[in-house]
Order: C-alpha cells, then structure tokens, then sequence
C-alpha cells in the first residue's frame, strides 16, 4: 500500500524519490501519506498529518529510509520519535550520502523496531530515476520512439502522423507527466514545430522543454520559442551560437545553456551533467536519429520505450529510430534486458533497460 501511494507523486516530486506511508495500530490503518510535491511534507509526515488517533505503540511502514537531516522540511526521524512509534519496516535504504543508513540508526538509537529490506526489486524500478541521479548527479534518459514494422519513424517524405495508434500516444503523455524533462534535436523543431508539452487533463506535470541546437538554430517564431514563457524551456547550444540570438531567445524566455562540444556536435555527456546541476534527474528522448545515434555513440541511455505499430512503409531513405553508422558487429549492438512486451491497441510496445 505504501508503494502504491507513492506511485501518486509522478511528475511533482523531482528531483526527490517517490515515497509513500502507512501507520498501523492493533491491526488498524490510522494514517497514510505520500511526498506530494518537491517543496512540501515528506510521506511520514504527511502520514502523520492525516493521523486518526495516536501513533503511539504503531509501525510505519515507509518505502524509503526516513531522512535525519535538515533540507526543504525537517527531519522525519524527528517525526518518527516525537509520535511514539514503536516499529518501522523500510523498503529501501536512501543512497545519499546524507542520510545513507543514518536514519535507521538515529531510530535504532531512540529504542525503535526497525526491519528494512521489503520488496527492494520493486521499490529499485519504481524508484530507478532517483537512484540514479542521488548517486551519480546525472538524468535518468528514456529513449522513445515509434516506428513501423520496418524500423521507421516517418516515410521517405519525412510524413510521421501518425506512426502508432491512440493508445500508445496517450501511453507516451503520461510519459511526459512522469518525466522531468523532454528533449529534441533542432532537425525535429524544423520539420515538426511541435510544441513538446503533456496534454492529458486535470492536475499534470509539464515537462521541462530541452532543444538540443548546437547553433543555436531555433527560430524565434517556432511554436517552442514563442510558449517559452508558458512552459520552461531551455535551449542547449555550442559556442557556435550568436550571442545576439541568444539575448534574443533569453528575452523570449528561452535559457540558454552553453555546452561543449564534441565532433562539432554538443557533448552529450557534458549538457547531462549541466542539466543535472540545474536539478533535472530525468529526460525523455522523443526526437530523430541523429539526436538519438548521438546519446546511444555517447552510452548514456539507460532504457528504452519502442512502440512499433504493424504498419510497412518501405524506403531506403526514410528515416530510422538511430541514425548514424551504427556498429560493425552484432556483438557490438547496444542490448536491453528486464525486457517487457505489452499491447497498446494495435501496437506493441517493447521496454528495457539499457544493458
């Protein structure tokens, strides 16, 4: 249960870890809670919050170890004590630094039951951005794509309305929702002018809009530049980029990031851990190959969403997921596991995890 209402913090909660909480008395729940927004009470004590009578004598139950140390709200061992709690079961232990098993021993010290290591696979998935990001400082990618039955994303026309059918484009709006940021090339701006935000309905998360331009290319009256002020964009550029059309685009509510190159591109692994600096633990790939041949070249892509609709448009020159020369031999080939196939419509959409 604990895990399921952590699940409720999709696209508010980043570059924090989803976290959910149950108290139980004499067979009893008397309170539950989740980290709803980046900012606001973590899960104990909004389970706390919501308490139905004293916590004194009951166990938490709590999907991540509980923080000893002072950020954006105080401690939840604090909490934990000052309610008289005499057990609390963790699912996973947090891997930073700051609290790092600190937590579990502040309890221990105070006379509280602990028992920790429940449902750690699960908690690991579901928790898979976080885990990344407190321990390496760099965004969780998820490379997205559609394509035919033959491998394309658009015909040889460059025509991709639609590749896939309804159900996998709402698939990947909630994928929008979920995920801090979603990034493009400028080859996508140019031929697409689309507008990269979530469009489901009711409370969502709108994802941070990242171009990838190395000349700072984009057009001031593109769809992306002129919403810039409406949803957070930033452009990511070279030293190739004009700085008068870069005080442009500022003016227009445009960031402008300045990266390194790398082959007269941007240096993907340089704008990630800029882009990780600046607190987004999490990108969506949804442009073209090029943009993709250069993460998968730099190695920094770490699952991977193929949505292929059983559809044949044939042509040597349309357009493929990943660009490029692509490898010399089969063994060389980038590999998933922890693969999973499911059904959206007509479509099949195949998940995996970068090996």
């Amino acid at each position: 249960m604990a895990m399921e209402l952590a699940g409720n913090g999709h696209g508010f909660v980043h570059p924090n870890p989803y976290v959910g909480a149950v108290i139980v008395k004499n067979g009893k729940i008397i309170g539950s809670g989740w980290h709803t927004c980046y900012g606001k009470l973590h899960a104990e004590r909004e389970a706390f919050a919501n308490l139905t009578e004293s916590a004194e004598g009951a166990t938490m139950y709590v999907t991540l170890e509980p923080c000893c140390h002072y950020g954006k709200t105080p401690p939840c061992t604090e909490a934990i004590i000052e309610n008289r709690v005499s057990k609390v079961v963790v699912g996973l232990l947090d891997p930073n630094p700051k609290v790092g098993g600190k937590g579990i021993e502040i309890l221990k010290a105070a006379g509280i039951e602990v028992e920790y290591g429940l449902l750690q696979d699960e908690l690991k998935e579901q928790n898979r951005i976080f885990l990344k990001y407190i321990t390496t400082g760099m965004p969780w990618v998820a490379m997205k794509s559609a394509m035919t039955l033959d491998g394309k994303i658009a015909t040889h026309t460059g025509d991709s309305k639609w590749v896939s059918g309804e159900e996998s484009r709402n698939y990947s709006q909630c994928m929008r929702n979920e995920f801090a940021a979603i990034m493009v090339g400028i080859g996508t701006v140019q031929a697409d002018n689309p507008m990269l935000n979530c469009r489901l309905c009711g409370d969502i998360h709108q994802p941070i809009r990242i171009i990838a331009d190395s000349g700072a290319h984009i057009a001031l009256d593109s769809a992306i530049v002129q919403s810039a002020k409406e949803y957070r964009t930033i452009v990511a550029h070279t030293s190739k980029g004009e700085v008068s059309k870069l005080k442009q685009l500022r003016d227009m509510g445009v960031e402008t990031l300045l990266c390194e190159e790398c082959n007269g591109h941007i240096d993907v692994t340089d704008m990630l851990r800029k882009l990780g600096a600046m607190k987004i633990d999490s990108v969506i790939l949804e442009g073209g190959g090029t943009l993709n041949n250069s993460f998968v070249a730099a190695k920094a892509i770490d699952e991977v969403y193929a949505f292929v609709a059983p559809k044949i448009v044939g042509g040597s020159d349309a357009k493929t997921p990943v660009e490029g020369d692509g490898v010399d031999m089969m063994a060389d080939a980038l590999e998933l596991h922890c693969v999973h196939v499911e059904r959206c419509g007509d479509d099949v959409l195949i998940r995996g995890r970068v090996r």
